[in-house]
């Protein structure tokens, strides 16, 4: 009897000392996920509360029997594992190093693999939504990093537990966790609409071309600024997206990071990475392993699945839905930490307002594109640009220039409230800004060149409608994402989607070689652009960043398609700008990059839907 007592007395010394860590890593967390996604003031605050649930996880071990016999429930262990994964995909989405997404994903794999939430209370509702939000956030780091595998085998098992929970808890609702359903298959049926043996993420394997390499190298500006820093925002109605991530800003997101290179990066799991790592229970009911999962909190957990030649991805903060005041908050913040000779991006997609009437817009009530009646934008990009520099005045333009035209950012019902204006980044061009503007009236934030406050913007600004040769995709596009977005982060998917032609109907070999003369193209416009005399400080500045770089190059190849593929009349509507002017002899028009693109079409043998007499 005596022995049964302080057998119990121990677990019950244990049960209260595990509930005590529980509260106390609890609190901690709470404080963590309240911290803005911005600011780099915050690292300590992920030290302490990644220290307490170490500290808990190492105490559940050492008394795993204790708590077993008070009570333990396998599902109580599985919280704390998706605790510490969410913490570590939170540290991603603040500092994109990539090691802390690829640490939450084998939380979560784990979490999967030994079935923690299997068996749980069938009555208890708050476990079952401690479950349905453990697979909705696998499924958000499953989708970042492409394991487009795990993210259709968990979408089966979500959607299972979803119906399973509809039928068992009738007293309560659901539907939020099916539209959560919803959003990762019309997400994933769009994001794998064009596939691609290519990586969005910059590979160095397709993305530096070994003719141009050494102009790189030699490459030599008076100022050379080091990207480190990016603003993500999408804000549209209806747009496609999963959790708080837009199809937009999940491009760009990728986008502007580094591809592994490794193959261990490709196929690996906790076993095979973790051989001692303990497995799930079988399903014929064989005993439960609770033995030490040696490692399985370690902070360094995933090194072996990290490429360590590759530089630091560049800090994204990714926002979505921010009012205008939030958005110009984290801009603030933003540059005022921006270290010295560095450059930020700011990438904007939003539906706007122009002041002129004459450019067709997105309707706010459907998402569909309705034309002015008034007199289409006629002249073309040399005329446009030459209206736009008769209107500065001494480098000026006027006042109202500024505040005349804007983008939404939120319920039109609300007015300027949630109107951006291209004045409102005037006063951020005291640092070097990057500037991509992906909207209907993106050509408005033209006003900034001249108006900067000490550093001279890079403007990269969409069209004002998109080209499709399937008129029904008009009128669709902003439900499978933007155009203009595409062609910079999957150029050759984006022109296979422009001209209808499913990349699943392409031959293998013909899609290789296409890709081939692509990558051949920006090759030579690399050499160019490096040896060009007259490429303006405001891109030769970032030259020598690999992304930036790309982006200028894809940027390239997008308005010569465009210009080509647009009908006549149409040309500046649907054609984007950048500001300054890139140098002629890679201009829209140019015989190295025509060619190109007459190439592409006639390989795809779709050159029939261009108008290769179009000029610039």
């Amino acid at each position: 009897m005596a022995e049964e007592q302080e057998e119990t007395g121990g677990s019950g010394v244990a049960s209260r000392t595990f509930r005590a860590l529980v509260e106390s890593a609890d609190r901690k967390f709470a404080r963590v996920r309240d911290l803005p996604a911005y600011g780099r003031g915050h690292a300590h605050y992920f030290q302490k509360v990644f220290k307490a649930y170490m500290r808990l996880w190492k105490y559940q071990q050492e008394n795993r029997s204790d708590l077993v016999a008070a009570g333990l429930n396998r599902w109580e262990i599985g919280e704390i594992a998706s605790r510490i994964g969410q913490l570590y995909f939170n540290q991603y989405m603040r500092t994109s190093e990539a090691r802390f997404l690829v640490e939450a994903y084998v939380f979560y794999e784990a979490i999967l693999r030994r079935r923690y939430f299997d068996g749980a209370n069938a009555k208890d509702l708050g476990v079952r939504f401690k479950e349905l939000r453990f697979y909705a956030r696998f499924l958000l780091v499953s989708l970042i990093l492409n394991r487009h595998e795990m993210v259709q085998l968990l979408v089966e098992r979500f959607r299972a537990v979803v119906d399973d929970s509809k039928s068992k808890f009738r007293e309560a609702s659901f539907k939020e966790w099916k539209l959560v359903v919803q959003e990762i298959v019309r997400f994933m049926e769009i994001e794998t609409a064009y596939k691609s043996s290519r990586p969005v993420r910059y590979c160095a394997l397709f993305d530096s071309h070994p003719a141009s390499r050494p102009y790189v190298a030699r490459f030599h500006a008076k100022k050379v600024l080091k990207f480190k820093n990016a603003i993500l925002m999408s804000y549209h109605r209806n747009e496609v997206k999963f959790s708080e991530l837009t199809l937009d800003t999940h491009r760009m997101l990728q986008f502007l990071e580094w591809e592994p290179s490794g193959s261990f990066y490709q196929k690996q799991t906790v076993e095979s990475v973790y051989p001692n790592f303990p497995v799930a229970p079988q399903e014929n009911g064989s005993a439960v392993d609770h033995s030490e999962a040696s490692g399985l909190i370690d902070i360094n957990l995933a090194a072996d699945l990290i490429d360590p030649t590759l530089p630091p991805n560049p800090r994204k903060a990714v926002l979505y839905r921010p009012s205008v005041t939030q958005l110009l908050a984290v801009m603030a913040t933003i540059c005022e930490e921006l270290p010295p000779e560095s450059v930020m991006l700011i990438y904007l997609s939003a539906s706007g307002k122009s002041s002129q009437g004459t450019v067709s817009r997105m309707d706010g009530s459907d998402g569909s594109r309705k034309s002015s009646k008034g007199k289409a934008v006629s002249g073309t990009l040399s005329e446009q640009n030459n209206l736009r520099a008769g209107n500065l005045s001494n480098g000026k333009a006027e006042a109202s220039d500024y505040y005349s035209d804007y983008l939404w950012l939120g319920p039109r019902s609300n007015g300027g409230t949630n109107i951006l204006h291209p004045g409102d980044i005037i006063p951020f061009t005291r640092k070097p800004l990057f500037l991509i503007i992906d909207s209907d009236n993106s050509h408005a934030f033209k006003v900034l060149h001249g108006a900067e406050r000490g550093e001279p913007v890079a403007l990269l600004l969409s069209p004002l409608r998109p080209s499709f040769k399937n008129a029904s995709f008009v009128n669709s596009a902003i439900h499978s994402g933007s155009q203009f977005t595409f062609f910079l982060t999957s150029p050759l998917q984006a022109f296979c989607q422009m001209v209808d032609l499913k990349t699943s109907d392409v031959d293998t070999d013909d899609y290789s070689n296409a890709e081939e003369t692509l990558a051949t193209a920006f090759s030579q416009w690399e050499v160019i652009l490096c040896t060009s005399r007259n490429l303006d400080l405001v891109w030769a500045q970032v030259m020598l960043d690999p992304f930036l770089r790309r982006l200028i190059l894809r940027f390239i190849f997008c308005r010569s398609v465009l210009l080509f593929f647009s009908p006549p009349g149409h040309i500046e509507e649907c054609t984007p700008v950048c500001v300054p002017q890139l140098p002629v002899s890679v201009s829209a028009g140019s015989e190295v990059v025509r060619s190109a693109v007459h190439q592409l079409a006639n390989q795809f043998n779709v050159a029939g839907s261009f108008h290769f007499n179009n000029t610039c």
